[in-house]
């Protein structure tokens, strides 16, 4: 039976939205074969205090995306710098274990498979708790921090 919205006449579908591959290319956007991105801890520089590769935003692309997107490495019984931004991040944890220092409070242990949130405006240090190198995809956004910030009820507050 498909999937029917309570605003439509009854036995009406809702609409399916369109595959992500039949939508046109953006203008200016790179073309699809150039969008698969690889994550390659040999391509990570330092930043942070740990190794980092940065995945979006993609070298060739003229649109900027929304969000930011970097791979991160962290050595055994590493910890990151401290770190505080006007950007809402979430951490996929790919392999390892860590904990976080959200604003001062050691947050519950994460894991593989693990996501993890890191609200805007609070300072957050990384810790590898393991004996292999923790591995995790950070996503960021807006790509670039607001001219103003803001704090955590949307006001403004000096930068």
């Amino acid at each position: 039976m498909p999937f029917t919205s309570p605003i439509l006449p009854p036995g009406e579908p809702a609409l399916a939205p369109t595959p992500y591959r039949d939508l046109p290319p953006k203008t200016g956007a790179a073309p699809m074969a150039d969008r698969r991105l690889r994550i390659d801890r040999s391509a990570a520089t330092e930043e942070f205090g740990l190794a980092c590769q940065r995945l979006i935003p993609w070298p060739g692309g003229d649109a900027e995306p929304p969000v930011g997107a970097m791979a991160c490495f962290l050595k055994p019984g590493g910890d990151s710098d401290p770190d505080c931004h006007d950007q809402d991040e979430v951490m996929l944890i790919l392999s390892g274990t860590g904990s976080v220092t959200l604003d001062g409070r050691l947050e519950p242990p994460f894991r593989t498979g693990d996501l993890v949130v890191l609200p805007r405006n609070q300072e957050h240090v990384v810790h590898n708790t393991g004996d292999t190198e923790l591995s995790w995809v950070s996503l960021y956004w807006p790509l670039r921090e607001p001219a103003v910030r803001t704090d955590n009820d949307n006001e403004e507050v000096a930068a």
